[in-house]
């Protein structure tokens, strides 16, 4: 469910730009993202700091898409996006933290310390580049093909990679018995 309320902003994007154009769209995204963190905070939640950088890029690419009637600004808004988040990621990594760590550890997940590397690297990767896939399609196909890739090639490139993020992670899963096994020798003893 908090995959698709990350992406309710898009959708209702996609959704205003089918119905209307491109800045009515982009109206609409504003007002969906600052719906979105308002919810998060009447809820009595932590808006997360990407919460916080989207709202201010939205405003501003958003923004000046409206102002200046040009919609190569919210073109540009995934790549800023996308490309901090990477920065973040992997310049984290430069100051000995670990943000894909503590994240994911709260949920119990043990790793070794060189696998939650790799996975830090990977989604910094990850972030730059579909960052720089955005701008390869908003600079070489019509707004239509961006719009749909915004929303249909987004998503599935991040379910994509979450997948594979969770078929290779499997490896380091511990095996459970299954319920009411008898316990191997040596366990439980």
């Amino acid at each position: 469910m908090k995959f698709f309320f990350d992406f309710f902003p898009v959708i209702l994007f996609f959704v205003a730009y089918k119905a209307t154009d491109i800045y009515w769209a982009t109206a609409v995204a504003i007002a969906a993202t600052v719906l979105q963190i308002g919810y998060v905070l009447v809820r009595g939640r932590k808006v997360t700091g990407m919460q916080w950088a989207s709202l201010v890029i939205i405003g501003l690419f958003g923004g000046a898409t409206l102002l200046l009637r040009d919609e190569t600004f919210i073109k540009w808004k995934p790549t800023v996006l996308y490309w901090l988040a990477g920065v973040v990621f992997l310049g984290a990594l430069a100051f000995k933290q670990n943000l894909v760590k503590a994240v994911m550890s709260e949920g119990g997940l043990d790793l070794p310390e060189a696998v939650w590397t790799k996975l830090c690297v990977a989604w910094g990767i990850f972030f730059l580049f579909k960052g720089t896939l955005n701008l390869w399609v908003a600079h070489t196909f019509d707004t239509e093909t961006w719009v749909n890739f915004k929303l249909f090639g987004g998503m599935g490139l991040m379910i994509a990679f979450v997948l594979a993020q969770a078929m290779w992670l499997s490896k380091y899963m511990p095996e459970e018995p299954p319920k009411g096994a008898a316990p191997v020798k040596g366990e439980g003893e």
